[in-house]
């Protein structure tokens, strides 16, 4: 599970001491507590002025605002580590293209004729024409295809269909084109100029709309030829529902009807996405050879073994050796992981996040998960749905080194995994907080708070204590959040039980897990927040963004169908409605404007609480119907007055809703040049131009046919 922005100088404070009260036997002395804030303290200035002169803010264009980030400390860190990062850099990279083609079956086509002609085109630039045609290349660059990265709707050109037309004349000399099988220019721009320009041609690449066939409706090339029924009929038919312990079936594989039967299409070395398949298992397998120790071997290693065999049995033991990798510096993700993407929740998305551990900014994150069974015993869960004994639970801050695939450029702030329920029963999960993501964003601060909340004590609290509540929430979702609570004896799992609504419901019940305890005492009593006040700029901020803010990514008319989005929404508009009696949650007008104000925050507690349960008993028991319910009637339909409010409000302000990353570049010196063979060391540097990131990586990393 991703979460979809710091560590204060604070948290690392209390974190530290935390560990130290949560780890030793004997509980620290106030000298030695202060002995080790200090150093603490210390480290975080030092990082603030290596930083503070870095330029992270790269472009602006559309809706977007590009971003860099730094990888701190990577300079000092040993040869080994650095060549050992290199092949998992390497790795991730090689499977670039997999989601671009997952997301749509035409991507790759109109990526290569895209980058062609911002490559080759030798007419005149400096027009609108062509300004609007590089805007629409650096969105589908960003959203890795013609639909949008977040809103799932497709991206619509603002030039014209002639211009597009002249374009691609205008390169067909220079062989760069995705022709196949003797295609002309004039074919290429016939078959792709109704995919690009026609709005009833794959309007959205995930339609999560009610009563109708979502695997029909939607773009995404996660199936071909088979309707939702036949999807759902298919993997019924395989599910034995005496097995504890069954895999995650569909995750690596497309499924299409050929010659009236249903075929799955697994993604292996020799199978679908062979080609880069086979690059990622190189890469994996020469970082193998340099591994920390025989875990992190025995880990990669049969993350290759997976790769080849595409046996999602052998995608689990990989998980089960990943999670009992808990002693090494260097972690990496890389696989078909995240199902947001499929209508029907089976089939993963390609990602990779190749990361360093954070050893001081861990110190909270560990505190966390070690106390992960007391927060399972005290929660507001119905007793036989909390776990008896939480296992495996660990929890780090890592320092990302390179994302790719579903990870980029748009990044999530936190990780928990695996996402197979019984593995996370039977041998627990990692939890990471991706702490030089987080500062990047802590950097480049919009300024909407002084618009969105209602008077200067508010705008006080959210700055004390607002950097510290989104940390503790972030950890708090991810360590405790997705790892909480248990599916009752004979459930399926929540895509064959909740389908379209899984998603949503489970980022939910994480967020209201992070949510309940950050109003509660024993993280004050633990040494986590100084006081509930870090509780109470979260809660503010919550109510803002799911009643309010978030609206400005959407346009006029158009409901809300991403997984976080409707969480956010069903959990503040479910607390307004239920708690109008009490006053809990206020709307207020002033001056003509909106508001969205917390009276009572022990009583949102409670609704909160109440809310978890609930989301709890529906994964639980597998109720569909009550998942259908809640998050139809809360979280999906939009009020249109109060959000035509939002985007005026917003446009006057000047603010991108969405952010992402220019990544940096490794780069191998070896010994001699090029040519050498002996590696001596790798550098990192900090591109700062998206379009040439995004042009280096297309002719680095195409390792795919235009069509799959």
């Amino acid at each position: 599970m991703k979460f979809n922005k710091q560590h204060s100088k604070l948290a690392l404070a209390v974190g530290f001491a935390l560990a130290l009260s949560a780890c030793a036997e004997k509980k620290p002395t106030t000298t030695e507590i202060k002995k080790t804030t200090s150093e603490i303290v210390a480290h975080q200035v030092k990082n603030e002025q290596q930083l503070s002169e870095f330029n992270w803010i790269a472009e602006r264009f559309a809706d977007i605002r590009v971003l860099r980030y730094q990888v701190p400390g990577f300079n000092e860190l040993p040869l080994e580590t650095k060549e050992l990062l290199y092949y998992l850099y390497e790795a991730a990279l090689s499977g670039r293209d997999i989601t671009w083609d997952q997301n749509y079956k035409y991507n790759l086509t109109i990526r290569h004729t895209l980058e062609a002609i911002t490559s080759d085109y030798q007419g005149d630039k400096t027009t609108d024409e062509f300004a609007k045609f590089v805007e629409y290349t650096k969105r589908v660059w960003f959203s890795n295809g013609i639909h949008h990265h977040y809103m799932s709707a497709k991206i619509q050109p603002e030039f014209s269909k002639e211009s597009f037309a002249d374009y691609v004349n205008s390169v067909a000399k220079t062989g760069k084109l995705p022709l196949t099988n003797g295609q002309t220019a004039k074919q290429l721009i016939a078959q792709l100029t109704p995919v690009m320009f026609d709005t009833n041609i794959a309007p959205k690449m995930v339609d999560q709309s009610a009563n109708i066939d979502n695997v029909v409706a939607s773009a995404v090339n996660y199936y071909e030829g088979v309707t939702e029924a036949e999807v759902e009929a298919y993997y019924k038919a395989k599910v034995n529902k005496d097995d504890k312990r069954p895999v995650s079936w569909g995750l690596n594989s497309k499924l299409v009807k050929i010659d009236g039967k249903l075929v799955e299409q697994t993604y292996k070395a020799d199978g679908m996405y062979g080609n880069a398949i086979t690059k990622i298992a190189y890469w994996l397998e020469k970082a193998a050879s340099v591994a920390e120790n025989d875990q992190q071997k025995k880990t990669l290693e049969l993350l290759v073994k997976y790769y080849r065999s595409g046996d999602l049995a052998d995608f689990d033991a990989y998980n089960i050796a990943w999670v009992n990798d808990t002693a090494s510096d260097v972690d990496v993700v890389n696989g078909f992981i995240e199902v947001y993407d499929d209508p029907l929740a089976y089939r993963g998305s390609f990602e990779s996040v190749v990361s360093v551990k954070d050893h001081h900014a861990t110190k909270v994150i560990a505190a966390i998960a070690e106390q992960a069974q007391w927060f399972e015993d005290n929660s507001p869960l119905i007793e036989s749905h909390k776990k008896k004994q939480v296992k495996g639970i660990t929890g780090k801050a890592i320092t990302v080194v390179i994302e790719s695939g579903d990870a980029s450029p748009s990044t999530p702030i936190g990780i928990n995994l695996p996402n197979a329920n019984w593995i996370r029963a039977e041998h627990g999960s990692k939890s990471v907080s991706l702490t030089n993501i987080v500062d990047a964003y802590d950097h480049v601060k919009g300024g909407s708070l002084s618009e969105f909340a209602w008077d200067e004590a508010e705008m006080k609290r959210a700055k004390e204590f607002g950097p510290l509540a989104s940390h503790l929430h972030t950890d708090l979702h991810e360590v405790i959040g997705h790892a909480s609570g248990q599916i009752n004896e004979g459930v399926g799992t929540p895509k064959e039980t909740l389908k379209q609504y899984s998603s949503a419901l489970e980022e939910g019940r994480a967020d209201l897990i992070a949510l309940y305890y950050l109003m509660d005492n024993k993280l004050v009593d633990m040494g986590i927040m100084p006081s509930l006040e870090v509780g109470k700029a979260s809660y503010d901020s919550y109510i803002r963004n799911g009643m309010m803010q978030q609206l400005r990514r959407l346009k006029m008319g158009e409901s809300i169908e991403e997984a976080h989005m409707r969480n956010r929404q069903l959990i503040a508009s479910w607390a307004f409605e239920k708690g109008a009696k009490d006053n809990v949650i206020e709307k207020r007008i002033r001056d003509g404007k909106t508001y969205f104000v917390v009276n009572d925050y022990k009583k949102l507690q409670t609704l909160f609480g109440q809310l978890l349960r609930e989301l709890q008993r529906i994964k639980s028991e597998g109720d569909f119907a009550a998942g259908q319910a809640l998050i139809e009637n809360y979280a999906v339909k939009v009020d249109k007055d109060l959000h035509q409010e939002i985007l005026t409000r917003y446009e006057k302000l000047d603010l991108a809703p969405f952010s992402g990353f220019i990544n940096p570049k490794l780069t191998p010196i070896y010994e001699g040049g090029e040519k050498g063979r002996k590696l001596i060391d790798v550098t990192i540097s900090y591109p700062s131009d998206f379009s040439q990131q995004m042009l280096d990586y297309g002719k680095d990393y195409s390792l795919l046919p235009y069509v799959n």
